[in-house]
């Protein structure tokens, strides 16, 4: 195991680096109301601060007008909703593809305490956070969503997502911001399998895949140890941009591991 302070970013950090997020998980903890969610003051400021320093953008599961609202006042590159599809050519037809789901789920769709379906207008969210015998629901709900049509079925934290099948996924989105933006090479931060698409993307093109919270099925390189690692990680994009000294001299010794 390697700390992520060795070769790998320091060496991306002095190419022309998209620093790419996610945000619910990542940049936002997870909280039991999706509605509430939020950044910290410190990684607010943090995330401003490398906006400033690098191409910046988040790529966020949420619809782009719900997380834009959360990020207000950071300088982004770009913010992409429902999973990188938005902005973009195929919104219409997954809008029509989700009204056709509503209806279905409307009558197929057990009627659970604590089961929430969020729509998010491109793809729909079924969180089951506040349900009981969670294992169960999921069975249940994951039995339902595969008898609609034309749906790419991705499971994530508490929640299954439906989103249209050939839709573009977040690594088609990093990369599509890569080379609009002409950067060289990619950091992704993601802790949920929506962001793993992102994280294969390594296979083509020069992406730094950064976890939160270890897996050994991720494709990711490196991994934080959890969603309060963020500020630091944020810190050394900061600080490697900011001192010719370089990450050597940064301070910081523990933000988590590559493999």
């Amino acid at each position: 195991m390697k700390n992520i302070l060795d070769a790998p970013l320091c060496a991306l950090a002095a190419r022309r680096l998209l620093v790419a997020l996610d945000f619910d998980g990542t940049l936002a903890p997870i909280v039991r109301d999706p509605d509430a969610a939020a950044m910290r003051p410190s990684t607010a400021a943090l995330l401003a601060e490398v906006a400033k320093r690098y191409p910046c953008a988040v790529i966020s599961g949420r619809a782009r007008a719900d997380v834009q609202k959360k990020l207000s006042d950071i300088p982004l590159r770009a913010v992409l909703g429902s999973h990188g599809m938005e902005p973009g050519p195929h919104v219409e037809k997954a809008r029509k593809l989700v009204t056709r789901w509503r209806r279905q789920l409307s009558t197929t769709l057990p009627r659970i305490p604590g089961v929430i379906l969020e729509d998010k207008r491109t793809s729909l969210a079924i969180h089951y956070r506040l349900a009981s015998a969670r294992a169960a629901v999921r069975k249940q709900l994951l039995e339902v969503v595969e008898g609609l049509s034309d749906a790419r079925i991705v499971e994530g934290k508490m929640v299954v997502n439906v989103v249209p099948k050939n839709a573009p996924n977040k690594g088609a989105a990093l990369l599509q911001l890569c080379k609009r933006l002409r950067c060289e090479a990619a950091l992704f931060v993601g802790d949920d399998i929506t962001d793993e698409d992102a994280f294969a993307v390594a296979e083509r093109f020069p992406v730094l895949g950064v976890r939160v919270g270890r897996s050994r099925r991720s494709q990711a390189r490196c991994f934080l140890p959890d969603q309060e690692a963020i500020d630091r990680l944020l810190t050394l994009l900061v600080r490697l941009r900011h001192t010719e000294a370089g990450w050597q001299k940064c301070g910081l010794r523990r933000v988590g591991s590559c493999h």
